[in-house]
């Protein structure tokens, strides 16, 4: 029997489950774990994943199909584990955990949509060398006879013997390319006939090579460059344990000793200890994943990395065009890049013999994935790191509960300048009648009048939150969900944030006929308007970052540069502005409605405050300066998270949080899976969630709901919420429920969804 291939169709039927088993034939014998073939399934060709392989199988010889071809590149092997993992740990398939570690372009198509670029490269050659340094002393070419040479009958030599060897033009090319080294022929300045009767002479050579698309990116604050600075002596004492941990020999450590947790107050050099750690294991031989919770924030920490450790950084994230990918893709296949910078998916880097992960700003909500299979990049990382024998470097200056319970933790808690933290001021906005606080006011006109900067959070984009008819009371709401439209006056419009919907802004109530309508709330362009009115200063202009002014391709990158360019100013926006920038001139911080992440249905709302000011005010105070300031504006003046925030008391509001969650058995002391079912009808939706609900046997789980969700594009919707402290084998019964209902009637008519540790 020739050799067997277990292969995984990518296809996202739920409940079509492999792998399936393939005869190899003697031309693909080559075929390893990670291969990606063409096979012919149900009817029909599907690109195919090979996930084991084999020297038997129980199925009859005649029944096994042979693959059709064989797709480069492949998945590196330990890649098909980890997905395979994801796939049991998230209530997912294998086909759709695959799909994440493809090479980019592959999909599910079984014709590559990206292929290698080439392009037809002129270098100079060493008979080209020696015509420039003979054209530069006047001589002929070697057997090539003198001007006026006789041709051995008497005569004179041909007028093309006694021509100037090189032509002005000829010259230039020959010229460029001993300066620049070899160039695409596009760039030499010549077309390809004249390249190619250069050629033939033998004064270069021509030939087609692969021509790496490089991505482009804005640097951002990569002030740290070169050298490694010296380390405070904090820092150094965070960086011992991790330079222990990577020149262990295999298998003196258990895997919970080479997990930690930076936990640094914000300025105080974490990106210096990865940095310091990275170049540790890559002196060891190994390689480095970094990982970052946005795009945004990828050109910052990409320029840092790259300035240390240069063309060895490779960048990975769904910004880059589909060529850019692939190239970095493809240089981190082959090790030509041995560093790997980006979002979540970048902890899918092919890279061979990881060494180190870090996870930077480990508390952000964007490592989860909304996609199915809805895994967490943290926990993903931390699988990946204990499968490769790598070391987990979490970092934050506002560190999640659950990675303080389970990490050792490393603590840097003073800033590399040695400056204080910037002092806090809560102003209460309970009396208020207008968005800015007078304190605020005055503090901007003075951070003007000293040419400094600011940063204004609201957590909101647009003008107001939402409509009202003040005779009625009539609230204009999306038609597809069960939410108010937000105004957004730059486009004259009401729109839906979940589904998109948009129309006019009304002229008057169509219920009533009032023209008399009520704005409610402040976002981000309002307050941009408030702030250009209230300064009214063009030398002190005003920076809004929101997802309606960065639509397009790195307009995040693009504002930040002009914000860290400009002399002065003030940058308003939503969450972004408060991520891990170092801007050295920020002297104010100003957080608006600070409250608001305090109103969600959520148990990790205390914690999502904390950490919103906490990380605004670790941007203020940063620079030479030195006289950071921070307001927060609130109606909830005496809530623990806020006073904490304020306080700069991070060990205190985390102990208060862990005795919080143990009580209520929240996370990390049990864990929580949402089961979503919708449907058209709200009865069919209701009536899946209860099908799950009774299926769900797992020791010690509890099952709350069903309880109904708002509309959202126009299905109605019902949850689940299992509580647990067996983890796997809730994982696994809510998955068999799940599997067991989609195939019901009642199944059919709704779309049943798990999300293992919700957001």
């Amino acid at each position: 029997m020739p050799p067997i291939a277990r292969i995984e169709p990518l296809t996202t039927a739920r409940a079509l489950r492999g792998p399936f088993d393939y005869r190899l034939p003697p031309e693909l014998a080559g075929v390893e774990v990670g291969s990606l073939l063409v096979v012919p399934f149900g009817g029909r060709d599907l690109l195919g994943v090979v996930a084991e392989l084999a020297d038997t199988t129980d199925v009859p010889e005649e029944k096994l199909a042979e693959p059709r071809a064989v797709l480069e590149p492949g998945v590196p092997a330990e890649l098909v584990g980890l997905a395979r993992w994801i796939a049991d740990e998230y209530c997912s398939t294998p086909a759709r955990a695959l799909g994440l570690v493809l090479p980019p372009g592959a999909g599910r198509s079984t014709r590559p949509r990206v292929r290698t670029r080439h392009v037809l490269v002129a270098e100079l050659s060493a008979s080209g060398r020696l015509a420039l340094a003979l054209a530069a002393d006047g001589a002929p070419l070697p057997g090539e006879p003198a001007p006026g040479a006789s041709n051995g009958d008497g005569s004179a030599a041909g007028t093309a013997a006694r021509a100037p060897r090189l032509t002005p033009k000829q010259h230039t090319v020959l010229s460029t390319l001993a300066t620049a080294g070899p160039l695409p022929a596009a760039q030499t300045g010549a077309d390809h006939g004249s390249l190619r009767r250069l050629a033939e002479r033998g004064l270069l050579v021509l030939e087609r090579r692969e021509q790496r698309r490089r991505p482009v990116h804005a640097t951002v604050g990569a002030r740290n460059g070169g050298a490694p600075p010296r380390l405070t002596a904090e820092q150094e004492a965070a960086l011992e344990p991790l330079v222990a941990a990577l020149e262990a020999p295999d298998g003196t450590l258990n895997p919970a000793e080479r997990r930690f947790l930076l936990h640094g107050v914000t300025g105080s050099g974490k990106t210096e200890v990865y940095l310091q750690a990275a170049a540790a294991a890559l002196a060891a031989g190994r390689s480095v994943i970094v990982l970052v919770p946005e795009i945004a924030l990828a050109p910052q920490t990409v320029g840092r990395f790259q300035a240390r450790f240069g063309d060895t950084v490779a960048v990975l994230h769904s910004q880059l065009g589909q060529g850019e990918r692939y190239d970095e893709w493809m240089r981190l296949r082959r090790g030509e890049a041995r560093i790997c910078v980006g979002p979540r998916s970048a902890v899918f880097a092919p890279l061979t013999d990881v060494g180190l992960i870090i996870v930077d700003e480990e508390h952000e909500p964007a490592y989860k994935h909304e996609g199915d299979p809805r895994y967490d990049a943290r926990r993903v990382a931390a699988r990946r790191a204990h499968d490769e024998g790598a070391v987990l470097l979490s970092g934050s200056a506002t560190p999640r509960p659950e990675s303080v319970h389970a990490l050792r933790r490393l603590r840097i808690t003073r800033r590399v300048d040695g400056r204080p933290l910037p002092p806090v001021e809560i102003l209460d906005m309970r009396d208020a009648r207008h968005p800015l606080h007078p304190v605020t006011r005055e503090a901007l006109a003075d951070v003007r009048r000293a040419g400094r900067k600011a940063i204004v959070l609201v957590n909101r984009r647009g003008w107001s939150n939402f409509l009202s008819c003040r005779s009625c009371g009539k609230v204009w709401q999306c038609p597809q969900c069960d939410v108010a439209l937000v105004l957004h006056r730059s486009q004259r419009a009401v729109s839906c944030h979940h589904c998109g919907h948009s129309e006019r802004v009304p002229s008057g109530c169509p219920d009533c006929g009032s023209v008399s309508l009520a704005r409610h709330g402040s976002g981000t362009e309002r307050i941009e308007q408030e702030l250009i009115e209230a300064i009214g200063d063009p030398g002190f202009p005003v920076f809004r970052l929101d997802a309606d002014t960065t639509a397009t391709k790195g307009a995040i990158a693009r504002a930040l540069v002009r914000f860290d360019a400009a002399p002065a100013g003030v940058l308003v926006g939503t969450q972004i502005v408060a991520k891990g920038h170092d801007f050295p001139d920020v002297t104010l911080g100003v957080v608006l409605d600070a409250d608001q992440t305090l109103r969600f249905p959520d148990f990790r709302a205390d914690e999502r405050t904390f950490s919103l000011i906490a990380q605004l005010a670790g941007r203020a105070g940063r620079g030479e300066h030195g006289d950071g300031r921070v307001l927060v504006q609130t109606l909830a003046v005496e809530e623990r998270a806020i006073l904490a925030a304020a306080a700069h008391d991070s060990d205190g509001f985390l102990a208060g949080e862990l005795a919080r969650r143990e009580l209520l058995r929240y996370p990390p002391f049990a864990s929580l899976i949402r089961v979503v079912c919708s449907a058209e009808q709200l009865a069919d939706a209701h009536a899946a969630a209860e099908a799950v609900a009774r299926l769900v046997d797992a020791p010690g789980a509890q099952v709350l709901g069903p309880a109904p969700l708002f509309r959202l594009r126009g299905r109605e919707r019902s949850q689940l919420v299992i509580k647990a402290t067996q983890r796997r084998a809730a994982v696994q019964s809510v998955a068999a429920a799940v599997d067991a209902v989609a195939r019901t009637p009642i199944g059919r008519r709704a779309s049943l969804s798990a999300d293992v540790d919700p957001q």
